[in-house]
Order: structure tokens, then C-alpha cells, then sequence
């Protein structure tokens, strides 16, 4: 692979691969459901995540039944891999498959491993919840169009890491929840929020009234559907504050939605741009800095400069 290949963001669309995208969604909620179902509750749900990695999408290291499996979809080879901390390992290939198809190859191979399957077996945050052993329409699988938005997300990824650094409060790490497949990075304020109105399709109302019980001001980034037909970035707070629609954002081509209330920003404007990762970093530090001002975040306190390698954070002790 060249240089250029390496260092382009990617042309990513949506349209063109959207039935591909949709399988790769459920397979995403069928691994972070396994995640679930053998970790202990963390605050916002951050013990179910997915986290973006040089091949793929992994749940880390899941602690089962006295052993320790992690699960991976390879976007590079086209492949599942499931590995023990033993040493053994179970794949097949991603392909074009009924869900149903992959569910049970899934299960398989986890129960050879000596793992345990006993997931929910229906999506969650989608309309449809057909139960994956029972989704057995034929899926389509674009490995050209994956490897695309794989490789989009290792160029978002550093830059809401290094976001994340300019905070001193509470801030979540950058991972990929599945159930909306969205990119993530939160940050809290430290106050606690009203009780969430949920109602968030297929989704417990208790899940959501957690995710969201205190303050926040968060970004990310999903790849399409659901009425927003190409891939966008995204900031929203909650609760939100008066005048936080209105406040200013940058870079230009950024807009409020208010049938979403929620700040977005296409991916195109920020691939096409002469410096792709300033302009995404101008949208994350003005939307936050929208919530901020608006919803009168004590600033001084919880803000910092942006983290540098291996540079200690300044203390300022006066």
C-alpha cells in the first residue's frame, strides 16, 4: 500500500453500500451483546463497547467461565476471529451470509473455545428486531466499501483521542457503541441530569435513563441511515440548553438539525478539506464549546490543553 493510501481519508458513501453496512451493524450488536452478557455493569454503558483497532473491530478481553475470549472482526483478512487465553483460536469468513448464518457460526466457534453463548437475541435501537437466529434473508457483503470505512475510522479515531485530551474532568474513552454504530466521545460536567425521557426503539427505558444521567457534551461519528442517507458527524448535549442550537460552530458546512437536535457535519466536508483533521478538531471544540457556554460549565475547572506525547500535563499550583 503507498503513502497515499495510507495518509487519504477515504471517499465514504452510503448509499452504495448501505445493505452491507446494515449487516455489519448486526454483526457488530451480536459481538457487543456477548460483551454484555459477561461484564460487569459500567457507568454509561462502557462495558459493552467495541473499540476500533489497525484490523478491525474487537471487544477486547471478555472474562468467561474461568477463561478470557476476545472477539474480533477482521476488515482487513474478512474474517472473525474469536481467541482464547490459551492460545486457541476459531475464524470464519465474513461474507455475504444471512445474519441468522453468522449468529450461529459465532456460536460455534465461541462454545469451541470453551465459551458460553447466551446473548439477547434481538437487536437493540433499531425498528426492526427481528431475533438474529431468525434474520435468514440473504445479506450482501462489500468488502471494498468495508475496508473503506475501516479505514475512516483510524483517521477519526486519533483525532477524538486527542480531543479527549483537553479535559480534566470526566470523559469517556473513544469507542464504538452498537447500538446505533456510532464512533463516541463524551465529556460530563460534572452535574446530574434530569431522568431521560428514553422511549429509544427496542432499548430499555432504564438503559437509556443510566446512559444519561449526568450532564454531558458528546460527538461522534456513524456511518449512515435512519434519515440521514450519508455518513456525518455528529454533537449534541443533554439536557440542552437554551440557545445551544443557535450558539456559532465551526468549520463551515456545519449545521443544527432540529428534527435531531443535535449539531451535524457531513463527512465529505471534512475528508475533502485541505487539512481533514483540523477542520474535524474545529467541530468537536466548538460544538463542546457550545454546550459549554450554554449550559454554563465551569470552564476554568474542568478544561486543559491538549495532550502532547510524552509530555507530562502542567500542574499550576497557585
Amino acid at each position: 500500500m503507498s503513502d497515499l493510501a495510507q495518509t487519504a481519508w477515504p471517499e465514504l458513501g452510503y448509499g452504495d453500500w448501505a445493505e452491507t453496512c446494515t449487516a455489519l451493524h448486526l454483526w457488530t450488536q451480536i459481538l457487543g451483546k456477548y460483551r454484555l452478557a459477561h461484564t460487569p455493569w459500567v457507568n454509561h454503558s462502557w462495558h459493552a463497547t467495541l473499540y476500533v483497532t489497525p484490523r478491525g473491530l474487537t471487544t477486547g478481553p471478555v472474562h468467561e467461565g474461568g477463561g478470557c475470549l476476545t472477539l474480533t472482526l477482521d476488515l482487513l483478512d474478512h474474517q472473525l476471529l474469536a481467541e482464547a487465553a490459551n492460545g486457541a483460536r476459531e475464524r470464519f469468513a465474513l461474507k455475504a451470509m444471512p445474519i441468522a448464518t453468522f449468529h450461529d457460526q459465532l456460536a460455534q466457534a465461541i462454545r469451541a473455545l470453551g465459551g458460553t453463548f447466551d446473548i439477547h437475541g434481538a437487536p437493540n435501537e433499531l425498528p426492526d428486531a427481528t431475533p438474529f437466529a431468525e434474520d435468514t434473508a440473504d445479506r450482501p457483503y462489500d468488502a471494498a466499501a468495508v475496508g473503506r470505512y475501516h479505514r475512516a475510522l483510524l483517521h477519526i479515531l486519533p483525532v477524538f483521542e486527542h480531543f479527549r485530551t483537553g479535559f480534566l474532568g470526566k470523559v469517556s474513552p473513544v469507542h464504538l457503541f452498537w447500538g446505533a454504530l456510532d464512533l463516541a466521545v463524551t465529556r460530563f460536567s460534572g452535574r446530574r441530569a434530569p431522568l431521560h425521557p428514553a422511549g429509544i426503539p427496542n432499548l430499555p427505558d432504564n438503559v437509556a435513563q443510566e446512559a444519561y444521567s449526568h450532564e454531558v457534551s458528546s460527538a461522534g461519528f456513524w456511518p449512515g441511515g435512519n434519515g440521514v442517507e450519508e455518513p456525518m458527524f455528529y454533537a449534541y448535549a443533554y439536557p440542552t440548553p437554551d440557545g445551544f442550537a443557535d450558539h456559532p460552530v465551526q468549520p463551515e458546512g456545519a449545521y443544527f438539525d432540529r428534527d435531531l437536535g443535535e449539531f451535524l457535519l457531513p463527512y465529505s466536508a471534512v475528508q475533502r478539506s485541505a487539512d481533514p483533521r483540523g477542520t474535524l478538531m474545529s467541530f468537536l471544540q466548538s460544538t463542546y464549546e457550545a454546550a459549554a457556554e450554554t449550559g454554563g460549565w465551569d470552564r476554568e475547572t474542568l478544561e486543559c490543553s491538549l495532550g502532547e506525547p510524552r509530555v507530562p500535563r502542567r500542574l499550576d499550583r497557585e
